[in-house]
C-alpha cells in the first residue's frame, strides 16, 4: 500500500472526527480532576519520557533523515531534532508545570449585590483544544501537559515531517496517562499526514473549542481563513532590537548577540536591529565585528554598511523583504534611526507583533518605547530570547499570541480556561 493510500484512508473526515469526540468524552472527565491527580500524571508523564529517550531518538532520527533527504532547510531540521538533551529539557518543562497552580476553579472575582445575591467569576478549562503546529516536536509534549493541567484534552495534528516522532511521543504520554488511570484519549494524535485531515479539524465545530496554530505564516493565515473552530491566533517572530542614543553600549552589544545568535531558529530571535543615529558610532564599531564573530550575515542601510567598512565586517544591502524577514538564521537586518520616535515607526511599519527590545537607561524613552511599539512582549534591557512560557515562570507555553482577544504574549495556563459566571441565590427572583 502505497502512503497516498495510506494518508487518503487516515484522513477521513469520520476518523479526525471520531478522535475529537473521545477527545470531548475525556475533557468532560478532566474537568472536575483534582490537582494532585493531575499532577501525579505530569510527573509519570515526565518519568516516561526520560525512561523512552532512546527509542525517541532512534525514531526521531528516522524523521531528520527523511527530511534532510528531501532538501528541508536547516533551521527547520534544527526545530525537528530531538536530543537526549532536549528530550531532558522537555520532561522537566512537564515538571514545571506540575509544580504550578492549577488554574481551574480559580475566582477571578468575587462579589456580593445588595439585594443577596453572591456572584463569582470561576476559571474552568476551554474543552477540547486542537494543535496545529510545524516540526518542533517539544510542542506536542508542552501541549500535552498544559492542557492536562488546565483539565482540557487536546488534538494535536503536527507536521508530516515529525510524523513518526509524534507518534511515538503520544504513544510514551498516553502509556503514562493509562498506569495513571486517567483517560488516555485526553491526549491524541490526528491521524494522517496529509492537508485533509488539517482541513477536517478546522471544521470540527461543536466537537474542538479552540484551535492553536505554531508555525510560519502561511500555516498560521491558513487556520485562521479556513477554520469554522475559533483560533488563537499565534504570530511569526519579526523581532527588533533598538538601541537607544541613553544605552549602555556594552550591555547593549551582549544583549543583542544573545537575542540574534544564542539559537537564531526560534520566532523571539532578533531579526532587526535599529540604533540611534547619536551613538551608532561607537556601537556599531563593537557590535558588527561581535556579530561577525557569531557568524551573523549583516543586511544594513547605507549608515551600517559605512560602519562595517570601517570596522572591517562585510555587510550586504538591505531590501524591504530584510525589513518583512523572520530569517529562522544567522541573518539580521540594520539600520540607523534618528529619533526613538523613528525607530517606532519602523517598528510599527514592519513588526510581526511579537516581541521588541530597547536598550536604554532613560525611564522618559522606556516608558515611551512601551506604550507605543504596540506588540505582545516588550524586554527593557533585555534580550528578546526571555520572549518564553519557561522562561516568564509560566511553565512550558503552548505557544505565543500576538492578537489582542482572550490572550496575548507566551500562552500559559490562564490562557487554556475560559470562566463560569457562578450566581448563587438563595430562592431569589427577579422583579
Amino acid at each position: 500500500m502505497t502512503d497516498m493510500t495510506v494518508d487518503a484512508i487516515d484522513t477521513s473526515e469520520a476518523d479526525v472526527l471520531a478522535v475529537a469526540r473521545r477527545a470531548r468524552v475525556a475533557a468532560t472527565a478532566l474537568a472536575p480532576m483534582t490537582r494532585q491527580d493531575k499532577d501525579a500524571a505530569l510527573l509519570a508523564m515526565a518519568e516516561a519520557l526520560h525512561a523512552a529517550g532512546s527509542r525517541i531518538v532512534t525514531v526521531n532520527t528516522e524523521d531528520l533523515d527523511r527530511a534532510r533527504a528531501a532538501g528541508t532547510p536547516d533551521s527547520l531540521v534544527d526545530r525537528l531534532t530531538l536530543t537526549p538533551e532536549r528530550i531532558a529539557g522537555i520532561a522537566e518543562g512537564l515538571r514545571q508545570v506540575a509544580a504550578l497552580p492549577d488554574p481551574v476553579g480559580e475566582v477571578v472575582t468575587g462579589y456580593q449585590l445588595p439585594n443577596g445575591l453572591s456572584v463569582s467569576q470561576v476559571r474552568v478549562p476551554l474543552g477540547v483544544v486542537g494543535m496545529i503546529y510545524e516540526a518542533r516536536p517539544n510542542v506536542t509534549v508542552d501541549a500535552a501537559g498544559l492542557c492536562l493541567k488546565s483539565g482540557n484534552a487536546v488534538l494535536l495534528r503536527g507536521s508530516s515531517s515529525a510524523y513518526a516522532t509524534n507518534t511515538v511521543l503520544v504513544d510514551v504520554l498516553r502509556e503514562a496517562l493509562a498506569d495513571q488511570g486517567l483517560p488516555v484519549d485526553a491526549v491524541q494524535l490526528v491521524p494522517g499526514r496529509s492537508h485533509d485531515s488539517v482541513k477536517h479539524l478546522m471544521r470540527a465545530r461543536g466537537l474542538v473549542d479552540v484551535l492553536i496554530p505554531r508555525g510560519g505564516a502561511a500555516l498560521i493565515s491558513s487556520v485562521v481563513q479556513e477554520s469554522t473552530v475559533p483560533v488563537i491566533e499565534t504570530g511569526v517572530g519579526n523581532v527588533h532590537v533598538y538601541v537607544d542614543a541613553a544605552a549602555d553600549l556594552a550591555k547593549a552589544v551582549d544583549v543583542l548577540v544573545n537575542a540574534k545568535a544564542q539559537r537564531p531558529t526560534v520566532c523571539n530571535a532578533a531579526e532587526t536591529l535599529l540604533v540611534h543615529a547619536d551613538v551608532a558610532e561607537g556601537f556599531l564599531a563593537v557590535a558588527l565585528p561581535a556579530l561577525d564573530q557569531a557568524g551573523v550575515t549583516v543586511h544594513a542601510d547605507e549608515r551600517v554598511a559605512a560602519a562595517g567598512e570601517r570596522a572591517g565586517v562585510v555587510t550586504l544591502a538591505v531590501t524591504d523583504e530584510d525589513w518583512a524577514a523572520e530569517y529562522y538564521s544567522l541573518d539580521l537586518a540594520a539600520g540607523v534611526v534618528d529619533s526613538l520616535d523613528e525607530a517606532v515607526a519602523h517598528i510599527r511599519r514592519w513588526s510581526s507583533g511579537h516581541t521588541e527590545a530597547i536598550l536604554t537607561d532613560s525611564a522618559a524613552a522606556i516608558r515611551r518605547f512601551v506604550s507605543t511599539v504596540d506588540s505582545a512582549a516588550v524586554m527593557v534591557n533585555a534580550s528578546t530570547r526571555f520572549t518564553d512560557g519557561e522562561q516568564l515562570g509560566l511553565g512550558a507555553e503552548i505557544g505565543i499570541s500576538t492578537q489582542k482577544l482572550h490572550a496575548r504574549g507566551p500562552m500559559g495556563l490562564g490562557a487554556l480556561t475560559s470562566t463560569t459566571w457562578v450566581v448563587s441565590g438563595d430562592g431569589h427572583v427577579r422583579t
